[in-house]
């Protein structure tokens, strides 16, 4: 497996391309990373209790949802995470995409991040569909002039229904509507690194085709790809190398094929 994808990858390699330098700095890097949190929302404090004691007498029970990870990834690499429900694959996304800081170790991020996770996250319901797009592209580094020069493209991608809301609030969408034209915003970014969560189940067949489509685009550019799926499907048609989370701890990292299938072992009780 190779840590480096130079240029428009060779079908006939897999998405190989060249040994990655070992002088080259990764793109990601991640160093005995962890995140603690509460197992139960914490009541809130009586007055008594802030005035004379600052805090709840009530126990307070935490977990790590995720413990001591560390992996690095370069620049074109096409990683998939897999992992159970729980396992901690869209919390250590998160904490990729600067959501959420760590309560241990690190993660250091080089290059801007285009952040598949929670497309609707952001947009204002009483905005207009049109000005949500100058807002949301806008938030993460477009320029005025860049947004005016992708507008079109941005609601091509969205489809015929979303251009013909353009100018009604966005509250009024359907949830597939908004769907559309984050995803349509989104990846419109020039970005050099792409993190997806489970983004790309979405919609009808003709629009997952055309996600998977804009995806393969993005991928030929050399951005460097982070999959959450639980799709094998779209896990190998996109990723050449695996991270297999289990209870927030790394349990493999290595081929694609070789995670799934320690994974799918998992799975049926094998280990």
């Amino acid at each position: 497996m190779a840590d480096h994808w130079s240029g428009v990858p060779d079908p006939a390699d897999d998405r190989a391309g060249a040994p990655q330098d070992a002088t080259d700095k990764p793109v990601i890097s991640v160093s005995d990373l962890g995140i603690e949190f509460y197992r139960s929302r914490r009541r809130q404090l009586s007055l008594r209790e802030m005035i004379f004691h600052g805090r709840s007498g009530a126990p307070v029970e935490t977990f790590w949802a995720l413990r001591d990870i560390s992996f690095d990834i370069h620049k074109g690499e096409a990683v998939g995470l897999v992992g159970g429900n729980g396992s901690g694959k869209s919390t250590l996304l998160k904490m990729i995409a600067g959501v959420l800081l760590p309560d241990a170790g690190s993660v250091e991020v080089t290059g801007g991040v285009a952040p598949l996770i929670e497309l609707t996250g952001g947009f204002v319901n009483d905005l207009t569909a049109r000005d949500n797009i100058y807002l949301t592209a806008g938030l993460h580094g477009l320029s005025k002039d860049r947004i005016e020069e992708h507008f079109d493209e941005i609601v091509d991608f969205a489809g015929p229904e979303v251009r013909a809301g353009l100018d009604m609030p966005y509250r009024h969408f359907s949830s597939g509507m908004k769907v559309r034209l984050g995803f349509a915003v989104i990846t419109t970014l020039d970005e050099p690194i792409v993190l997806v969560d489970e983004v790309l189940a979405v919609g009808d067949r003709a629009f997952r085709e055309k996600c998977y489509r804009r995806m393969e685009a993005l991928l030929e550019t050399g951005k460097t790809l982070f999959l959450v799926s639980h799709s094998e499907g779209d896990l190998k048609r996109f990723s050449t190398r695996g991270l297999f989370l289990k209870r927030g701890l790394l349990q493999l990292d290595g081929p694609m094929d070789d995670v799934l299938a320690a994974y799918n072992e998992d799975l049926d009780g094998g280990s």
